[in-house]
């Protein structure tokens, strides 16, 4: 059960004015994992306030990691961290700290987006290397609550895509974000009015191919992450919302459980 975060993360330009944010400062996420039928493991996803160059500024911090039987044979212990600009969203810094059944990275990357280039540092390898990146580029955590901001999210048409330069892995890659509809789904907090999005990913040894990715969001001010669906090269994978805090608009359900 590889890659919990990457795969919270890849389910989810200016952004809005500050008053119609969708998360803020306090914003906690806990999803359940379920590999096949088997209970995996959970991830979660928070807030925090850090101060970077003088400034205050949005600390992302996500962890993922298997339970029960599952970490026996194959071990999970994932740390993914981002620091980006309140007001244009903008990432100052990530980290990236893994352990994936042995596969371990640790990371940092700085950005100079003046400069449009990411100093990256692998503590693993002892190395450093400045990497040129394209104008208003995104890392992998700091492009979930971008996109969950982007103005026009909740106004595309049936298979219209938002479209961000994202960096990962050494290299910028172009994420694209189609909308598949609205449904009415069904969750332990009750039944919620959802729009589904399907990420565009990199088949291969993870996804089983490019559209192998559903995800379905509260659709409310709040755009809260419900549910992720994943075709992988082996198996099948599903996190669902198993609990939040720190929401700052009513979180929308429309019928009890």
């Amino acid at each position: 059960m590889k890659k919990i975060i990457i795969l919270l993360l890849f389910a989810t330009a200016n952004l809005q004015a500050q008053d119609d944010k969708a998360f803020d400062v306090g914003e906690w996420f806990k999803f359940r994992i379920h590999y096949g039928l088997v209970n995996a493991g959970y991830a979660t996803l928070e807030i925090k306030e850090a101060t970077k160059n003088g400034k205050k500024v949005f600390h992302a911090v996500g962890n993922g990691y298997t339970t029960g039987m599952t970490k026996f044979f194959f071990k999970v212990n994932d740390d993914y961290q981002s620091f980006f600009d309140k007001k244009t969203g903008q990432p100052y810094q990530y980290v990236r700290k893994i352990n994936e059944g042995g596969y371990t990275k640790n990371q940092e990357g700085f950005f100079n987006q003046s400069a449009n280039n990411v100093l990256v540092k692998d503590y693993k390898k002892n190395t450093e290397k400045t990497i040129s990146v394209p104008e208003n580029v995104q890392d992998i955590v700091s492009s979930f609550y971008y996109l969950r901001n982007h103005p026009t999210i909740d106004k595309l048409k049936l298979g219209e895509s938002i479209v961000i330069d994202m960096f990962f892995d050494d290299e910028t890659t172009k994420f694209k974000l189609k909308f598949m509809g609205r449904e009415v789904l069904k969750t332990k907090f009750g039944k919620v009015n959802t729009m589904i999005f399907r990420p565009y990913v990199q088949a291969g040894r993870v996804f089983k191919e490019e559209e192998s990715l559903t995800v379905w969001i509260s659709d409310d001010e709040n755009r809260i992450p419900l549910r992720i669906k994943a075709s992988l090269a082996v198996g099948s994978l599903k996190a669902d919302l198993d609990g939040y805090k720190g929401l700052i608009h009513p979180f929308k359900i429309i019928a009890d459980k």
